[in-house]
Parts: structure tokens; sequence; C-alpha cells
């Protein structure tokens, strides 16, 4: 949240920011308006607390003087006073509800470095890595919807049987596939110096609205009927808000933690596309890592989350981009943001890479600067004798499993249908090397002629 003395000192780079975004739904002037008869209130209450104090001492003298026509006169005047303050007082809450409420609809002010674009289309490529010496793959890459039920480790059609569309199980050698990926992550980021946090799953609207979720988000999160309870969308609410309106100490900086959660997304606005596979689903596993620093060292940390999310990537061998997010295309609570985009070969896109396929976006290191700090109370002393102040906080996914699953399945399947587990994960799954088809169960099989 932007703070509002930042709002009035600052109005034409929000106003700036607002149409560099494309934000259409701000009316900053009526934001303005509102802080200015707030304030303007706020001085009048003062003027008449100051001004009853003064009547109220001359009360006392008035009636020691004997002066009680006097002193009658003075005490209705503090009536009035009094009256009008209590009116002014509940005038100026009813304006605080309406300003607090409406500059948590406000988006973060972009930093100054961050390029300028519409859309998706002007973000900035940076680098890539491992796209020129690729691994040889079959002629025709199989989608890894397809190859997943031939090897019978991705099961859609029993996931909308059971939840609905958008769920989906994984079975056998797919389950211990992501059970390694999630291991494999948390043993690395923890050897990046992250402490640990298992969160709980449900977040109350309190610890949403912190992290920026909500208001504005609310159609894509699931909402818990009959209670102030959301399904995590992902582990930085529930890692974020941990230290919510404490004050911690500059020698607690920079505090990392990492945290493995399911995560759910209703992904209200992205009806009718990716209706096949698990690029974009409403359950997903992933391991966030979240950052908390002081204010002057966030920008060489977000560099630094960068290089600790792209290692994930590295070990496992897959080829991704980095991108810079454009100001059209930033998050509403970021003031910068970088993607990381790993290479899946399988499904050709008007977007994708040259020699075909496209680019997953897994991960976004973002800055947040003081934004989710001040919304959720988040501070830290610089010295103990000093005052307290609000600290940066940073997160990266390390990284979103769908769609590195969807990655391997593509980028390491081999001509016989088979898929090469990488390297870093086989310690996981007892040195299994390869992931072959399995024997499928039921009538449908039989059927298919996919069993004697």
């Amino acid at each position: 949240m932007l703070s509002r003395q930042y709002l009035r000192e600052h109005t034409e780079a929000v106003r700036e920011s607002l149409e560099q975004r494309g934000t259409d739904d701000v009316d900053l002037d009526h934001v303005l308006s509102i802080d200015e008869e707030w304030r303007s209130l706020k001085a009048r209450g003062d003027e008449l607390r100051h001004e009853r104090n003064e009547v109220s001492d001359r009360i006392g003298e008035l009636k020691q003087a004997g002066e009680e026509a006097a002193a009658e006169a003075a005490i209705d005047r503090s009536q009035e006073l009094k009256a009008e303050l209590q009116d002014i007082e509940a005038r100026a809450d009813e304006l605080e509800a309406d300003l607090e409420a409406a500059l948590l609809e406000i988006p973060q002010v972009p930093h100054e470095s961050v390029p300028v674009g519409a859309d998706e289309a002007d973000n900035v490529e940076h680098r890539r890595w491992g796209f020129e010496d690729r691994r040889p793959l079959p002629d025709e890459v199989v989608p890894h919807y397809e190859l997943g039920e031939a090897l019978d480790i991705l099961d859609e059609r029993r996931g909308a049987k059971t939840t609905g569309a958008g769920f989906y199980f994984l079975k056998g050698d797919g389950a211990r596939l992501e059970h390694a990926l999630i291991q494999f992550m948390l043993d690395l980021h923890r050897e990046q110096g992250y402490v640990d946090v298992f969160p709980p799953i449900p977040v109350n609207t309190d610890a949403m609205t912190g992290t920026g979720q909500l208001p504005k988000f609310a159609e894509d999160a699931y909402k818990l009927e009959g209670e102030d309870l959301w399904l995590c969308p992902t582990a930085e609410v529930p890692v974020t808000n941990m230290y919510a309106d404490d004050i911690l100490l500059a020698d607690d900086l920079p505090l990392k933690h990492q945290a493995y959660t399911p995560n759910f997304r209703r992904e209200a606005g992205e009806h009718g596309t990716e209706t096949r596979g698990i690029v974009r689903v409403h359950q997903f596993n992933k391991v966030e890592l979240v950052n908390f620093v002081e204010p002057a060292e966030s920008y060489d940390r977000l560099e630094t989350l960068l290089a600790e999310a792209e290692e994930t990537l590295r070990q496992l061998g897959l080829p991704y981009r980095v991108l810079e997010i454009c100001t059209g295309d930033l998050g509403f609570k970021a003031a910068k943001q970088i993607d990381l985009e790993v290479w899946a070969p399988a499904d050709d896109m008007p977007d994708g890479p040259d020699g075909g396929g496209r680019w997953l976006e897994v991960s976004t290191a973002s800055n947040f600067e003081a934004f989710q700090a001040r919304r959720a109370g988040l501070r830290y002393r610089p010295e103990r004798h000093e005052s307290a102040e609000y600290l940066h906080t940073l997160n990266a996914s390390g990284v979103a499993l769908p769609r590195v699953m969807v990655a391997i399945l593509e980028y390491y399947q081999n001509p016989d249908g088979t898929v090469t587990v990488p390297e870093v994960l086989r310690p996981y799954m007892d040195g299994q090397d390869r992931i072959e088809p399995h024997e499928k169960v039921g009538e449908r099989a039989l059927g298919a002629g996919e069993r004697d």
C-alpha cells in the first residue's frame, strides 16, 4: 500500500504509474479529495478541542468570580463545541475508512528501472541458458498430457471426476517425480541459507489483505463457506504475515524463509485457456522463497533471489530464459519483477522461441519494497534506540512444480516413449534414471487394448 504522504507529495508519479500500468479503475482525484476533506476535518477537530479546553478552563474561573450567567453561557458553548466535535469525528471516521479502502486498490509504483510497455509483448528478454546446447529430442515431441497418459503417470480424467476440471492425479513415477522435485528444491534452498517453514494452509482475510491478494483479486481465490478463511493461493501469504505487526531488529535481517505448500487458485480470468494438461490448473505445489530485508539492500537482494531460483533450473538441466517485466504486465504489488521461463518443446505457440515449443513462466522474483510491509505492519528497528521503519519484502518461486513437470516430460522424453530422470533427482528416486510405461488398471484399459 502506498502511504498517504507519498500520494500527496508524489501525485503525478502515481498518476503516471497508473497510466503506465494501464490501470483504469482507480479514480485518483477522488481519493485525493477524500484525503483533503479528512485532513480538513481533522484540523477543524483540533481547533474545536483547543477551544473547548479554553472554555472549560474559563468556566471554573467564572464560577470562582461569581459570574454565574457568564459561566452558564460558557457551559452552553462547551456543549455546542462537543456536539460539533462529535459530528466532525464521526464524518472523519467515515472518510478514514473510505480512504483506507481506496488506498488498498492503488497498485505499487514501478521502480524507475522497469521498462515501460503495454503488455507482455513488451517484456524484455535479458538472457537464455541451456538453449543453444539442448539435448537431442525425438523428431515428434509428444505433449506432456499425451505422454503422461501413455506412461500412466498423469490422470486428468479421474481428477475431473473427483474434483472438477483443472485438477489431476499424479500416479506412480509421476507422483515420485513430484515428491523428488519438492525435496530437491528444499535441500537446495536450505544450502542457500533459507530457513524452512511449514505454514497453515487456510489463511484469513487480514493475511490475504496484508500481502495484496485482497481486495483486488478475491475472485481468483477459494473462500471457505461460513469461515473467515481462504485456501492458500501461495505460501507468500502465510509466511509474509508471520511477522505482521511485529518489530524485527536489524540484526534479524535479511530473514530468508522457504515453504512448500499446495496452492489453490480459481484463475477466474483465464476461462478457455490451457484446456489440456497441467500448465494452468487450480491446485498445484510450489516451494516459495520469502525474504525480509532492510530497504537499502532490497534491489541487491532481488538479483541474488533471482540467482537462487535460477539455480533450480540449472541443476535440473532445463533450458530457460530471463525476462524483465514491463509496467503494463507488472504485478499489482511489485515495484520490479523478473521472470524465469522454462522451455517446453512440444506445443508450438505463436510467441514461442525459434525451433518450436513455448516458454512457460515458472518463477517471478519480485521486490515489493514497503508495499506489503505497510499493509501488514512489517517493521524493523535499524538501531535499538531508533524508531521502527517499514522493511522491504521480496519473494520468488523456487519453482512452481506443474510447469517444471511439463518441461521435464517434454524435454527429457526419448524416442521410445520413456522419460529420462534428471540426474540431480535420481538420489531422491532410489537411483531410478528412467520413467517407463506402467500397466493401466480397469476395464477402460482392457477395452482400449492396453492390457492382454
